[in-house]
């Protein structure tokens, strides 16, 4: 045998396609960009300032679409799609076909597995039209990679796993279990049985949410009582600390609106990294895991909010924790994490007038009152509209041709009536966006939210600062920078020391992943591969 004869064939028996053993992918619910930076000196070494400081910081990284929620944000991110290919255009939505709503993961044809909550289990990927990266994974693997789901919501943990998962887990807030559903298995692993019966949610639920620093450093909040803060269940005012109570029928609910919702989630991906195995497999394994708390959290009090800051220093400790245990069960540059948000969101109008910043709380009846009156004056008296979701109107086709009116006549008519409105930025026609009255920037991210099975006909378009809700708390789903602009950073195995402010998108997340796998990207995805965070 020559010497080139036996290179060759030492080179094949030894080498192999590099990669690393594990990937984790971190998904914050409700983690606007600047959270980062915000609250970085309050941060340990070891949590996000790790993953800055070690890793790859794309400054810029915003959604390309409108409709900025959790469901659309998470399918996005692991699809490297938009909702107008992979079909999740909210996390609600109306099916013209059967006259009814439809939740983004609800599958009638599986069953609850891990509590005798029957409705809470009955969910799957099924309504999703498009692969994800972990999906790709699996297949690239001949499905000898792992891929598990993590999360407190049934969609942050379903979605990111995708259709091949291993395993999604999600949070049952009636009797404190993480539950699956049957489409992914018959009975839980006995790695999850096992946490189930350790009742973590009792017991932090009897510890209470206290400070973790002393009040005074917290200064990048208001003080620990404004007039916009919602009141956490069981507390008379929203101040620390809180004692934590549940109520009959949701026992465990109030635990995932406190950081310690964040501490289950964490404690129950380590569970899995142990209980599967993952990154010792021999193939590269992946954890898709989501903290939804910071949302429900954020969602009442808002983000210049003391709870909120308390929210993110803690988190921060468990990220520290999590990477602390994967240096010790993978081994220190071994792995790859990526950090993003499924959106961002927007302050609490009350906190914005008082401040003298624009923005305002809009009513949802004054503005269905004002579109009513005008459809029966323009069309007469006839139920138009069947359905209102994601700010959009669905019409009726049928009578609207069988009386000889156009969608772009209902449009008109509304616009006109809503326009004067204060906080209406514009009313779209969603099949003329290309025509209409919108700015060129706003119209592709209403047009990348838009399918053609599942949109409405006309978008209210508010303006930035406004939302519909109560007095209390905030919201997102727009498409203004407080929504849109998200993590994304990367670090570990073949990630590069860096940062960027180069405009990037969140369908880039899952291009960029599959880049660094060497796998096929998801066959719905958009994105371009972030190639200056790859070694």
């Amino acid at each position: 045998m020559g010497q080139a004869q036996a290179q060759a064939k030492k080179t094949t028996k030894t080498s192999s396609l590099a990669r690393p053993k594990l990937v984790v992918g971190i998904v914050v619910d409700q983690m606007r960009y600047d959270y980062l930076y915000r609250y970085y000196d309050l941060y340990t070494e070891g949590g996000i300032k790790r993953m800055m400081n070690e890793g790859f910081n794309f400054r810029n990284t915003h959604y390309g679409y409108a409709i900025t929620v959790t469901a659309a944000g998470h399918s996005s991110i692991y699809t490297g799609s938009v909702p107008a290919i992979n079909g999740i255009v909210g996390n609600e939505w109306y099916d013209r076909v059967s006259g009814q709503g439809v939740y983004c993961v609800d599958d009638s044809t599986v069953a609850t597995v891990g509590s005798d909550n029957v409705s809470v289990g009955k969910m799957s990927p099924r309504n999703m039209y498009t692969s994800t990266v972990t999906d790709q994974l699996r297949i690239a693997t001949n499905f000898r990679a792992k891929t598990i789901g993590v999360a407190i919501k049934d969609r942050g943990s379903i979605l990111p796993a995708g259709y091949s998962a291993n395993g999604s887990y999600w949070f049952d807030s009636k009797t404190g279990n993480w539950v699956t559903s049957t489409y992914y298995m018959d009975a839980l692993p006995q790695w999850v049985v096992d946490y189930n019966n350790l009742k973590k949610p009792a017991e932090y639920l009897r510890k209470g949410w206290e400070l973790l620093l002393p009040a005074e450093a917290y200064t990048q909040s208001t003080v620990d009582d404004v007039p916009w803060e919602g009141v956490l269940q069981g507390s008379t005012r929203p101040v620390f600390p809180y004692e934590l109570a549940g109520t009959a029928g949701n026992a465990y609910d109030i635990v995932s609106n406190t950081p310690w919702g964040n501490t289950i989630t964490k404690e129950m991906a380590i569970a899995a990294i142990k209980g599967e195995n993952l990154g010792r497999n021999g193939e590269t394994d992946f954890l898709a895991v989501s903290f939804s708390s910071p949302d429900k959290i954020g969602h009442r009090v808002g983000p210049n909010s003391i709870e909120q800051q308390d929210n993110f220093l803690r988190l921060d400790r468990e990220f520290a924790d999590l990477f602390s245990f994967l240096d010790t069960w993978v081994g220190k540059g071994e792995y790859t994490v990526f950090l993003s948000a499924d959106h961002g969101v927007a302050d609490v109008p009350g906190f914005a007038q008082a401040n003298k910043l624009p923005g305002g709380l809009m009513s949802s009846s004054a503005i269905n009152k004002a579109i009513q009156t005008t459809m029966t004056e323009k069309f007469g008296s006839e139920n138009y509209i069947i359905a209102q979701e994601n700010y959009q109107l669905y019409l009726d086709h049928g009578l609207l041709a069988k009386k000889g009116f156009t969608v772009a006549q209902v449009k008109d008519a509304i616009r006109e009536a809503l326009l004067p409105m204060e906080g209406i930025a514009d009313v779209l026609n969603l099949n003329e966006l290309n025509s209409g009255s919108v700015n060129a920037y706003q119209a592709e991210l209403f047009k990348n939210n838009v399918h053609a099975k599942r949109s409405g006909d006309i978008q209210i378009m508010i303006q930035p600062g406004y939302l519909f809700g109560s007095k209390t708390g905030t919201s997102h789903g727009t498409p203004y920078n407080y929504d849109t602009h998200v993590p994304f950073v990367m670090f570990g195995w073949g990630v590069k020391k860096g940062e960027t402010l180069r405009r990037t998108s969140v369908c880039d997340i899952a291009p960029t992943l599959s880049a660094l796998l060497h796998i096929l990207p998801p066959n719905g995805s958009i994105g371009l591969p972030a190639e200056e965070a790859l070694k």
